[in-house]
């Protein structure tokens, strides 16, 4: 599946790690966004969140990223046994976060200089890549003591096109009026594990539903939406039928792909 910009040499080619997690080629930079490449959760919370998807790439493999990205602390997004293997392997790598995952990771022996805080103002990160954080609200907003956000989705623009990756988030408007000033959003990526009953009472937070999804979509105008947070653990899964099928019966305006390739 790909989704164009204008030439070849302006793809951002990508790569769905599960969950949450991507890697991005963005011209000569690689970006990562919440991997998670290990088994840390079934290890810690038990075998009935055992991992659904293939772990693509050892974390002690990758020697090519250059930023890695983070939404917020939980441990399917922030995972030590991903980010400290992966820290080692590409030494070049920055790691950006909320502030409350900036402490965690320096307290867990990241250096200073590797580690910065997201800005709710534009980050330069090449001379055509920059990004911009923006509040998730899982399931509320939320600051950390010293007033930081602790849920954060991210604004990827390179050479002037831009990418949404939401983090985990529910909707409400204060969500979309923090994304809107954005547009236009070549595409969005967003979650479609709804928060239920059944869930909450697993300890399962859950996020937006697929129909919140597809109307924030609408409402940015976005060109696709990347559906994610449905495909690692069982109690949390979303059926990629449902997905297609309610796409089907809707025909909103955009294109979706379930794992993309091409941006």
């Amino acid at each position: 599946m790909m989704m164009g910009l204008n030439n070849t040499d302006e793809m951002i080619r990508s790569v769905c790690l599960g969950q949450a997690g991507f890697k991005f080629q963005v011209g000569e930079g690689v970006l990562y966004i919440d991997p998670y490449l290990s088994d840390s959760v079934e290890r810690l919370e038990g075998s009935h969140l055992k991992r659904q998807v293939p772990v693509k790439i050892a974390p002690d493999q990758i020697h090519d990223a250059d930023w890695v990205l983070i939404t917020h602390s939980h441990m399917d997004h922030c995972d030590l046994d991903t980010l400290i293997p992966l820290a080692s392997a590409s030494p070049q790598a920055r790691f950006i976060g909320p502030n409350e995952v900036c402490e965690y990771l320096i307290i867990n022996g990241f250096s200073k200089n590797r580690v910065l805080v997201a800005s709710d103002d534009w980050m330069e990160l090449n001379n055509h890549l920059r990004l911009h954080a923006v509040p998730a609200a899982h399931p509320r907003f939320e600051k950390d003591e010293r007033g930081f956000e602790k849920y954060l989705g991210y604004i990827i623009e390179y050479k002037g096109k831009r990418i949404y990756h939401s983090g985990d988030t529910f909707l409400n408007q204060q969500l979309i009026d923090a994304v809107h000033v954005f547009k236009p959003i070549e595409t969005a990526l967003l979650p479609v594990n709804e928060h239920n009953y059944a869930r909450e009472k697993m300890g399962i937070v859950g996020n937006m539903g697929l129909r919140d999804a597809f109307e924030f979509a609408t409402i940015l105008e976005v060109k696709k939406l990347i559906p994610i947070h449905w495909d690692m653990f069982a109690p949390n899964a979303v059926f990629p039928e449902e997905i297609e099928l309610l796409y089907q019966l809707l025909k909103p305006s955009f294109k979706m792909e379930l794992n993309p390739t091409e941006l």
